[in-house]
């Protein structure tokens, strides 16, 4: 776990700026069909919106790197939970923790090629150390890690999932 917390200080130290949201496109050459497609990108301070609410609406915000395998692993249960429950009030939030530095060539052409549907947002900060417990005090730093909340609840989890644990603990929210 203390190496995956010290790839996480060393993912967001190699960032130079702090931007609050910066948008970027992409042209990728996919079959000869040319796909353009916008990053959004935040510090900490402007990732906070999507972590809270005040409504009954379910949000599930997964924290994931496309080089971490048990993230891509288990990326398309949220992406089947997203689906599946868009019509009851749930929405799933994806962080990427990716380099800033690999938007452009790994992070933008893997949401086009896995076609993820969720929305996706990265995170670009480089003072980890406040912002980790600021997402839950017990958070390690370790990914996969995801909150499920919504105005009267929350619940942390720091590891992977299954479809069906996934389904389980989203339910739980919906009772």
């Amino acid at each position: 776990m203390r190496i995956l917390t010290c790839l996480l200080i060393i993912l967001l130290v190699s960032c130079k700026d702090k931007p609050e949201a910066i948008n970027s496109a992409v042209k990728i050459e996919n079959d000869n069909v040319e796909e353009s497609m916008e990053l959004e990108v935040y510090d900490f301070d402007g990732l906070q919106k999507y972590l809270s609410t005040t409504t009954d609406k379910i949000y599930v915000v997964n924290f994931w790197a496309t080089w971490c395998a048990p993230c891509v692993k288990e990326l398309p249960y949220f992406e089947e939970l997203n689906y599946k429950y868009a019509d009851k009030n749930v929405e799933v939030i994806l962080v990427s923790l990716d380099f800033p530095n690999k938007y452009e060539s790994k992070l933008k052409p893997f949401i086009i090629s896995k076609n993820l549907k969720s929305k996706v947002v990265a995170l670009n900060d480089v003072d980890s150390n406040t912002w980790i417990p600021k997402v839950h005090e017990t958070w390690s730093g370790a990914i996969p890690a995801t909150i499920i909340f919504n105005k009267n609840k929350r619940q942390f989890y720091e590891q992977s999932f299954t479809y069906d644990e996934l389904e389980t603990e989203v339910n739980k929210f919906l009772k």
